[in-house]
């Protein structure tokens, strides 16, 4: 896996967590946390994993609303 690749996957992983944070504003809901696991990145080859981090009990009901 190429550096380019490597930093192609990163960007791509970090606009999609800003879309997801985006889409969970306009349904009312903030998950602090939410970014990418740092652990993930720093590897060699990076692979993103998104990290949604811990909730509210209100905040889990309002994404299952929004799921619904």
């Amino acid at each position: 896996m190429t550096a380019q690749h490597s930093a192609f996957c990163v960007e791509e992983a970090e606009e999609t967590v800003q879309e997801l944070r985006s889409a969970l504003a306009k349904a009312g809901i903030v998950l602090p946390s939410l970014g990418l696991d740092p652990v993930s990145v720093a590897r060699e080859a990076p692979c993103p994993l998104v990290e949604l981090g811990r909730c509210s009990v209100e905040t889990a009901g309002r994404l299952v609303t929004a799921l619904r």
